[in-house]
C-alpha cells in the first residue's frame, strides 16, 4: 500500500514501547535476564556485563555471538513481535570454530528491548560478515514504536554484539543480577557470563539448595540442586542438565530416559533446575552429542536420578511444610474454619501428606485435592477414605482416574461387589473342598448350591428356586421329607435334602401356560455333593441316572423338564464315562448326568471370571475358607 492510499497512520507515544514490555521495562532482572538470552540465542560462548556504580553511567553487554549486519538488523531488530521460530528454526547459529548445538530461547522477539529498561534511548555495536555496523536506537518519535536514530559501518574481523546504554532509572546491583542469571544459564558450563569481571561457580552458587553424590554400578553421578528463585512465565531451560566431563549432554529437561520427572508446567519446574555432573557416560553419548544414546544400560542411571530428584523436592517440601499449610488455610478459611475440631486436625495431616508425598503436583491438583479433602471431612467416613487415597500408589491412583471417568461409583460398586462375589465362592471351595473337618451339610453344599453360575452360565439366575411340586416330588423320590433338623436354615434353604453320605440341592424353573392357566416346571437342577475324599464312580453316576428318570416320571410334575444333574465329588474312576444323556422312550433327550470334581468347578468358574482371582490372588490368600463361607452367608440373609 501507498502513502497516498490512506489518510492517517497510527501515532505513538513515545513510551509506547515501554508501557507494553512489562516487567522486562521496570525490572533490572528480568531485563538483563533476556538480553543474556539474546546472546545465548546469537551462537555466544561468552557474555560480559558491565554495571556502573551510579546512574548518568553506561550499562554496558558485550557477547562473542554471530552478531547482526546491516540487513539482519532491519529484518529482525527493528520488526516488532519477530517470530524467530518462523525465520530462523529453533537451532541456535555459532560463529565460525565454535561446534556446539543449542536451542534457541526466544520466541515473540521482546528480550531485546530489555535496554529501555534503563533509558528510552541505547547503542547497537554488532559485527559480523566483516563489517561493524553501530545503530541509536530511541523511542522517541510519534510515528514509530522505536526508530533507528543513527547509524554507522565500518570494516571489522569480529563477530558479536555490544549494548550501551546510559542507566538513568532501575540501576541494578551486581550481586543480585549475577545470582539470578548465573542461576538460569548454570546448565550449560560451555556458557560463561561474568557481571564486572566476576562470575560465580556451580558449588559456589548461593542458590544451590541440595548437592548429593551416588554411585550407579561404575558410574559416578554428583547431582546438584539450584534454585533460581525468580521463575520466568515461561522457560525453555529448567530441567535436569547432565554434564559429562564438563560439557553439556543434548539439552535439560524434566524428562529423563522414560521417566518424567517433574512435569514442566508447575511452579517447581519453572524455579529450580538440576545438574549432574559425570565423567563416565561418554560411551553412551551420540556423536553430535545431541543426547543420549538410546540403550538399556542407561535406565538404572536415569531411575537413580529421578529418585534423588524426588526425594530433593519431598525435602523441600517439609521444610515449606508449615508455609504451604498457612497458605491453604487462608485460600479455604470459610471451609476450613466450618470443619470440627477433629476435622480441622485430619485436615492439616491431610495437607502435610500431599505436600511431602506429591511435592512437584500442579497447583490446581493441589487445590482440588485440598477441596477433596474437605468435602471428605465432612462425611462420616471420610477420615478412612482420606487414609486409604493417602497410601495409593501412581498405578491406583491413574486407575481410579479412568474408572471415574466411565462409571459412577454406585456402578462401579455393583459390578464389584459381584465380582468379589463370585471370586470368594471360588477361593471358599477351593479351600474348604480339601479340608476334612469341614461341615459339608452347613458350608460346603450350601455354599455351592447358592453359586449355581459355577455348573454355567444358563444356571446363573434367580429363577431356579424350589416349590411344591418339587418338594412332592423329593419326597416321593427319596422316600422321605426334608429333614429340617439336620439344616439349621431350612426356612431359607427347603432345597436341601440329606440322604445318606450326600447332600442334595434340587431347584427348577417354572413356565406360564397362557392357554390352560397352568404353571409347569420347565427345568430342573439337581446337584449331589458327596461327602469329603469320596471317588465317584459307575455305582454314583447310575444312582443319579435313577434319580433322573424317577423325577421324569414320578407322576407329581406338571410338564416335562428338562433335568441337569451335577454329581461333585474329590475324585472319579477314569473306567466310566463322566457324562450320561438320558432319554424317553421316544428317544427325546430329558436330561443329563455330569459327574464333576470340585478342582473342575474352580477352573472352569475361574476361566468365566477372566482368570480375575489369579489376578487378584493376593487379595485372598490370608483370608480363611471360613471367613469366605461367613461372608457369603451374611450377603445371603
Amino acid at each position: 500500500m501507498k502513502k497516498k492510499d490512506y489518510i492517517q497512520g497510527s501515532l505513538f507515544e513515545e513510551d509506547y514501547l515501554i508501557r507494553t514490555l512489562g516487567n522486562l521495562a521496570s525490572s533490572p532482572e528480568v531485563a538483563l535476564t533476556e538480553l543474556v538470552a539474546n546472546a545465548w540465542d546469537a551462537g555466544a560462548t561468552m557474555v560480559d556485563i558491565f554495571i556502573p556504580e551510579k546512574k548518568g553511567e553506561n550499562l554496558i553487554i558485550e557477547d562473542n555471538g554471530t552478531g547482526l549486519t546491516k540487513s539482519e538488523f532491519y529484518k529482525r531488530w527493528m520488526k516488532l513481535g519477530y517470530n524467530r521460530l518462523k525465520h530462523q528454526g529453533k537451532k541456535v547459529k555459532f560463529p565460525k570454530g565454535v561446534e556446539l548445538q543449542r536451542f534457541a530461547y526466544g520466541r515473540n522477539g521482546v528480550g531485546r528491548h530489555g535496554m529501555l529498561c534503563f533509558n528510552d534511548e541505547y547503542k547497537v555495536i554488532t559485527n559480523s560478515g566483516g563489517k561493524e555496523s553501530t545503530f541509536i536506537i530511541t523511542t522517541k518519535s510519534e510515528k514509530e514504536p522505536f526508530i533507528i536514530k543513527e547509524q554507522f559501518f565500518k570494516s571489522s574481523t569480529k563477530s558479536g554484539t555490544q549494548l550501551i546504554v546510559n542507566v538513568l532509572k532501575n540501576l541494578p546491583k551486581p550481586e543480585n543480577i549475577l545470582e539470578v542469571i548465573s542461576a538460569r544459564f548454570l546448565h550449560d558450563p560451555k556458557f560463561k557470563v561474568t557481571i564486572n569481571k566476576n562470575t560465580i561457580q556451580l558449588e559456589e552458587h548461593k542458590g544451590l539448595i541440595f548437592t548429593e553424590t551416588v554411585k550407579v554400578g561404575n558410574v559416578k553421578l554428583k547431582i546438584h540442586m539450584i534454585d533460581s528463585k525468580k521463575s520466568r512465565k515461561s522457560t525453555l531451560y529448567q530441567g535436569i542438565a547432565f554434564w559429562q566431563s564438563g560439557r553439556l549432554v543434548g539439552e535439560p529437561s524434566w524428562i529423563v530416559g522414560y521417566n518424567m520427572v517433574l512435569d514442566g508446567r508447575t511452579k517447581q519446574a519453572k524455579r529450580y533446575s538440576v545438574v549432574v555432573q559425570t565423567n563416565d557416560l561418554a560411551e553412551y553419548i551420540r556423536e553430535d552429542w545431541s543426547g543420549f544414546k538410546n540403550i538399556k544400560q542407561l535406565s538404572p542411571i536415569f531411575e537413580k536420578v529421578d529418585e534423588v530428584v524426588q526425594k530433593m523436592f519431598s525435602d523441600i517440601a517439609k521444610e515449606n511444610i508449615e508455609e504451604t499449610t498457612k497458605q491453604i488455610k487462608s485460600e479455604y478459611k470459610k471451609e476450613y474454619n466450618e470443619l470440627s475440631p477433629l476435622g480441622k486436625y485430619e485436615f492439616n495431616e491431610a495437607i502435610e501428606i500431599i505436600t511431602i508425598n506429591n511435592p512437584t503436583a500442579r497447583q490446581d491438583s493441589v487445590n482440588l485435592a485440598v477441596e477433596t479433602v474437605i468435602n471428605l471431612e465432612k462425611t462420616r467416613s471420610g477420615s478412612e477414605l482420606i487414609q486409604k487415597l493417602s497410601l495409593f500408589s501412581d498405578e491406583d491412583i491413574d486407575g481410579l482416574n479412568k474408572l471415574l471417568d466411565k462409571w459412577t461409583i454406585k456402578d462401579a460398586l455393583t459390578v464389584l461387589d459381584e465380582i468379589d462375589k463370585r471370586i470368594s465362592v471360588i477361593e471358599a471351595i477351593k479351600k474348604l473342598s480339601n479340608d476334612k473337618s469341614v461341615d459339608e451339610l452347613h458350608v460346603l453344599h450350601p455354599l455351592i448350591a447358592s453359586a449355581r453360575w459355577i455348573f454355567g452360565p444358563e444356571f446363573d439366575s434367580p429363577e431356579y428356586a424350589s416349590n411344591n411340586q418339587l418338594r412332592t416330588t423329593v419326597e416321593k423320590v427319596f422316600k422321605k421329607k426334608v429333614n429340617k433338623e439336620l439344616f439349621i436354615n431350612h426356612r431359607n434353604r427347603p432345597d436341601i435334602v440329606v440322604s445318606g453320605n450326600s447332600t442334595f440341592s434340587i431347584t427348577g424353573t417354572v413356565q406360564f401356560d397362557n392357554e390352560n392357566g397352568i404353571s409347569n416346571i420347565n427345568k430342573v437342577l439337581i446337584i449331589e455333593l458327596k461327602r469329603g475324599g469320596f471317588k465317584l464312580g459307575r455305582t454314583e453316576r447310575n444312582q443319579a441316572v435313577g434319580y433322573v428318570e424317577d423325577f421324569m416320571n414320578c407322576g407329581t410334575i406338571i410338564g416335562s423338564p428338562y433335568i441337569n444333574a451335577f454329581i461333585v465329588g474329590e475324585s472319579f474312576s477314569e473306567k466310566i464315562q463322566p457324562i450320561q444323556t438320558i432319554e424317553n422312550e421316544n428317544k427325546v433327550k430329558m436330561g443329563k448326568v455330569e459327574i464333576c470334581l470340585f478342582s473342575q468347578l474352580v477352573d472352569s468358574s475361574e476361566r468365566r471370571l477372566f482368570n480375575l482371582r489369579e489376578r487378584l490372588n493376593k487379595r485372598y490368600e490370608n483370608v480363611s475358607g471360613m471367613e469366605l463361607f461367613n461372608r457369603q452367608e451374611k450377603l445371603a440373609l
